[in-house]
């Protein structure tokens, strides 16, 4: 059976973009969302609200 990337309904912060990346990578939510708020601080804000929020456009929600 192949994994398939959708946005988390249970490890849902704002859209479930780090819950689903975490569900489909296998790894820690926590993880990632630290990542993501490394990401967002050190690339001046913009450029990792601006990934957070395509992502969220582009990852469907859990059927």
């Amino acid at each position: 059976m192949q994994k398939k990337l959708y946005r988390s309904k249970e490890q849902r912060m704002l859209a479930g973009v780090c819950g689903g990346l975490a569900e489909y990578l296998d790894l820690d939510v926590t993880i990632l969302r630290l990542a993501l708020a490394f990401i967002i601080f050190f690339t001046g804000i913009f450029p990792g609200l601006l990934f957070y929020f395509i992502a969220a456009l582009i990852i469907p929600a859990r059927p």
